[in-house]
């Protein structure tokens, strides 16, 4: 019967979790348990006592009972692995470190390293066994304090996942089972017809896990029975989804944050290229596309991107090495960020030394394998540089006295300890269970052993997020406790059981003061507070390394020491990662295909700018690029401007001129009746003085900084200047022709020879050239406009000069012109008492040769503004001057010099004889002799051989 009750026991063990699994729908591997014909089987058997149960377990030619090589499970210390079978160990030995109390916490630890071809691989001492002698730790600080909880003790429950997801869900069955109300106790009854009694205790909550992926595993089944968890160690961005994760809270903030601190120092050491080593897990997956999309953010490129085994296996060491060879392919890349645990990057570094590249790479770490012993030990100098992020924690206040304290004598409640104290000081410890790790030692424990920093004690740094998950849970059933029971010692009914969704709420609340002396609460998703420490590792003398604090990041702000980093001894330089240098000013990148980051840089052309990175666009005209070639920067304008050298030349001729028309019209007006002046034509020389008055006055106009107003002034002005003068000589030599053609065929006087007449003939020969001016302003509107000659010139100009546009203005005075040169010749035998028509003659001579000159002139200075107007000026003024001078300095010279000679006989000279010269007989109709130009028309001159 006893052997009845045992097979029960073992078929009860056996088939619960597999019902549980069923019944809620979870997953679980069916090739961990003995098949059921196993079982049937084994309870068909009759077995006379103990030894012959075992003994039929044990039969070599029983395969039901064995192994599915290392996949399988331990039930009770019986291993099912065929391989193994014939050893005397079972491995891994499920054990459960237990602290008896009236409220349980569950603990789920990675005491051992994952391993591929074990279930369990060696044991872990710092992420391991020091966070579960913190909880522990915690647990009795919580128990010593008076009144802290009155009349009730804190327990535990702890277990080790193995840092594996799917062996920590099988372990994790465990913290349900007391909450199971739906198991049929009428199914198994006692030898006294009684129900059995299977006494399991109630978890009212979790600690752990230590890895994301286990954390997510777990959480989905303690969701279904509403026990919170709260995690030390996991920050997956996914755990702080509430929708699927309701009842999962952590210490540690999410990896969100650290991966925006990660891209922040990337960003201070000016990396724009960085190769990305992650995990193939929750944690490491989640956390890369978070950096991903930050780094393109801020313009950073991946150069290689790959995955370190972790949830398929364990990889060998030719896969580390493919991936060292990956990260070398890329050889300007060597800023790599690693987000992983601390075995992977384990063989990284070993990878990293067995291809000869220590140095070449400098690490940027995440909080999963930083400041961890299993990295850098025995691997200094390929670590050596590393700038980690690590969520802030500071020391647990005593307890490092406490774990530096304990040996295999005084700590007998946590049953993996005499496994640390074997690899710690590579001893056996006498009867100690039989592990595949502790068989090579070839020597004994003796127990008195010490730990000491000396000796390779190396303080997890992280003990801060356990403590503070311990007591999180510590306060909340204190706070609960006062509210549900009034504070009076013990569980009172409300808390017995403790409804998880009530704790839950009280855990979101808790504010406390840790054991490390920081501030705790959640925040509104149940992550802890987002604060890092930037921890170096560096080499502080020669073979003599450290993990050293050099920066925080706190509230979205990197704060970091660069005088304390220190990628090699004695090389303060910081390394180069990008793939490209950035370009020269005034170049541009043409991307090498394929690459975000990789370029080659070309120069700009001398007028060209940036337009973007890879892009030169020309500058528009009156525009050079600045000498980085960034802007375009307007060329200063060029214009005559009055106070120039050039113009202040041409309005000092110009003025003087006016002056000298000024005191020519004064002497005319004064002398305006005598013979002289009645004998020039007063009336046209009026005109005339008028028209050379314009042309002076056009130099002023030519001189100021052309406007639109400013270039229709010039456009009407040269022409009609011209147009002036020359009308009223032409009509002069045209009347002096007239009159003397009309005295050789009759004695009858010419028509329109009269002053009115001629001023009338003169206006209408202006008014031509108004009519011309109207219309060529009608139909080209005047503008000034930016003139650009060269590249690098800004001429400010008038429209019409920068093409033979004037040519309208001058065109017409060019035809007068030509008539009288024309009527000049035709007049220059007239007798010398009319010879006025040899001074228009010479003037009209002089200025064709001006304007001839002026013309290649004028348009061979084009580029030379201030030259070019200084032409034109001085050309309109030398053919205002020529014709002031040649047709008034000799009336000036008798009206002022010689006014005895200004009577009328003196305009008729004669012979001795009396007679007229050339035999030439004038005879007036009212028998006086006068000038043929004489003004007032009243005589009509006969002219005779």
């Amino acid at each position: 019967m006893p052997l009845s009750l045992l097979a029960g026991y073992l078929l009860l063990m056996s088939l619960y979790p597999a019902s549980f699994a069923s019944h809620h729908q979870q997953r679980v591997n069916f090739r961990h348990f003995p098949r059921t014909s196993e079982l049937t089987h084994l309870f068909s058997t009759n077995f006379t006592d103990y030894e012959a149960l075992l003994q039929y377990l044990s039969l070599e030619n029983n395969y039901s009972w064995r192994p599915r090589y290392l996949t399988s499970r331990s039930v009770l210390g019986w291993n099912w692995n065929k391989r193994n079978a014939g050893l005397n160990y079972t491995w891994p030995v499920k054990r459960v470190a237990v602290v008896e109390g009236d409220i349980i916490l569950g603990g789920l630890m990675m005491v051992h390293e994952r391993e591929d071809t074990q279930i369990c691989g060696p044991i872990m001492p710092q992420g391991g066994i020091q966070a579960l002698e913190c909880m522990l730790y915690t647990i009795d600080w919580v128990n010593n304090q008076k009144d802290f909880l009155p009349g009730i003790t804190l327990g535990g429950y702890i277990l080790d996942d193995c840092d594996k997801d799917t062996y920590g869900l099988e372990q994790a069955v465990d913290f349900i089972k007391g909450s199971i109300r739906n198991i049929d106790d009428g199914t198994y009854k006692c030898p006294d017809g009684s129900s059995p009694i299977i006494r399991q205790k109630i978890i009212s909550g979790v600690l752990g896990a230590a890895s994301s992926v286990t954390s997510i595993q777990v959480a989905n089944l303690l969701r279904l029975f509403k026990i919170p968890q709260v995690s030390f160690f996991s920050t997956s961005p996914e755990l702080s989804n509430k929708q699927r994760f309701e009842y999962f809270l952590r210490t540690v903030p999410s990896d969100t944050n650290q991966a925006q601190a990660m891209v922040e120092i990337v960003k201070i050491l000016n990396w724009t290229y960085v190769s990305i080593l992650y995990e193939e897990s929750t944690y490491g997956i989640k956390a890369f596309n978070v950096l991903e999309e930050r780094l393109a953010l801020n313009n950073i490129c991946i150069a290689v991107k790959e995955k370190l085994t972790k949830d398929s296996g364990v990889a060998s060491e030719g896969v580390y090495d493919k991936i060292v060879r990956k990260l070398l392919s890329k050889q300007r890349a060597r800023g790599v960020i690693i987000f992983g645990s601390d075995q992977e990057v384990a063989g990284v570094m070993r990878a990293v030394k067995r291809n000869n590249v220590t140095g070449y790479f400098s690490w940027i770490g995440s909080d999963g394998w930083s400041a961890r012993a299993l990295v850098f030990d025995g691997n200094e100098l390929q670590v050596e540089g590393t700038l980690s992020v690590q969520p802030r924690a500071h020391a647990v206040e005593g307890f490092d006295d406490y774990f530096l304290g304990l040996n295999v004598k005084n700590n007998q409640r946590n049953p993996w300890f005499i496994e640390y104290w074997e690899k710690y000081f590579q001893c056996k410890w006498i009867n100690s269970t039989v592990t595949p790790y502790n068989q090579n030692y070839d020597k004994y424990c003796t127990g008195d052993e010490v730990m000491t920093y000396s000796n390779g004690y190396e303080p997890e740094r992280q003990l801060q997020f356990v403590s503070d998950a311990v007591l999180s849970f510590a306060y909340a059933f204190r706070d609960m406790h006062r509210n549900l029971c009034g504070g009076k010692s013990g569980l009172c009914q409300r808390m017995n059981p403790i409804d998880g969704t009530e704790l839950l709420k009280y855990l979101y609340k808790v504010h406390f003061t840790g054991l490390s002396k920081d501030e705790f609460e959640f925040s509104k998703n149940g992550d802890g507070p987002a604060r890092y420490n930037i921890i170096h590792f560096k080499q502080v003398k020669p073979t003599s390394y450290q993990w050293v604090r050099v920066g925080e990041y706190r509230d979205g702000q990197l704060t970091l020491n660069l005088s304390q980093i220190q990628f090699r001894l004695y090389e303060k330089a910081m390394p180069s990662s990008v793939c490209s240098d950035p370009c020269e000013k005034g170049q541009a990148k043409k991307f090498v295909e394929g690459e975000n980051c990789c370029w080659h840089c070309f120069n700009c052309t001398k007028y060209q700018v940036l337009l973007s990175e890879t892009q030169c666009v020309e500058c528009p005209l009156g525009f050079l690029p600045d000498y980085n070639h960034e802007d375009c920067i307007a060329i200063p304008e060029l214009y005559m401007s009055p106070d120039s050298y050039w113009a202040i030349g041409a309005l000092a001729f110009s003025t003087t001129g006016i002056s000298v028309t000024v005191f020519v019209i004064l002497v005319f007006i004064r002398y305006n009746d005598t013979p002289v002046v009645r004998a020039s034509g007063r009336e046209l020389s009026y005109v005339l003085l008028a028209g050379i008055l314009m042309c002076y006055g056009m130099t002023y106009m030519l001189v100021q900084k052309p406007t639109n107003f400013i270039c229709g002034a010039q456009k009407a002005g040269i022409g009609l200047c011209f147009a002036v003068v020359y009308s009223a000589l032409l009509t002069k030599t045209n009347r002096i022709s007239r009159i003397f053609k009309a005295g050789k065929r009759s004695a009858r006087r010419p028509s329109f020879i009269s002053p009115k007449s001629q001023l009338v003939i003169c206006g209408a020969l202006i008014g031509v050239q108004i009519s011309i001016t109207t219309v060529w302003l009608a139909f080209t509107p005047p503008r000034a406009i930016h003139h650009y000659p060269t590249r690098e010139d800004n001429h400010v100009v008038c429209a019409a000069s920068i093409n033979a546009s004037y040519m309208v203005a001058f065109a017409y005075p060019i035809t007068l012109t030509l008539i009288c040169t024309v009527y000049a010749i035709l007049t220059r035998k007239i007798p010398e008492a009319f010879n006025e028509s040899k001074y228009i003659g010479f003037t009209m001579y002089t200025t064709c040769i001006i304007w001839l000159a002026f013309v290649p002139i004028y348009f061979s200075t084009a580029e030379h503004v201030a030259l070019n107007v200084t032409t034109m000026s001085v050309a309109i003024s030398l053919s205002s001057t020529v014709t002031l001078v040649c047709l008034f300095t000799p009336k000036l010279y008798i009206l002022l010099l010689h006014p005895e000679k200004n009577i009328r006989q003196s305009m008729m000279p004669q012979n001795k004889c009396g007679t007229l010269k050339n035999n030439t007989l004038i005879i007036s109709s009212s028998a006086r002799v006068e000038s043929a130009t004489q003004s007032d028309g009243k005589d009509f001159l006969f002219i005779m051989k």
